[in-house]
């Protein structure tokens, strides 16, 4: 049963990771550090957002409009970290 913690947690790890890398490359495209001419840029852009926008588009339906500001990836990364610490500290009580 600890493996599987381990694998929850490392797929949790792994999306969290996502999620930065998403948050990061935003901000990179929004100051035109990147542009989305680039064909690279552009894919790994399309990729990410095709992978988080379902779960982004869940968690907006259950928050107010804020305007220009998307706090979507804020909660997405909140949920992660609570479910990471519910496993850590349960997980005693699975072995």
């Amino acid at each position: 049963m600890l493996s599987i913690i381990q694998i929850l947690l490392l797929i949790l790890s792994v999306a969290q990771f996502i999620i930065i890398a998403h948050i990061i490359l935003s901000w990179l495209i929004n100051f035109q550090v990147l542009s989305l001419n680039n064909a690279m840029v552009a894919s790994i852009w399309d990729g990410l957002n095709r992978l988080l926008e379902p779960v982004y588009q869940r968690i907006r339906q259950f928050m107010p409009d804020l305007g220009g500001i998307d706090l979507a990836p804020l909660i997405a990364l909140i949920a992660i970290y609570a479910i990471r610490v519910i496993l850590i500290n349960n997980a005693a009580a699975f072995i």
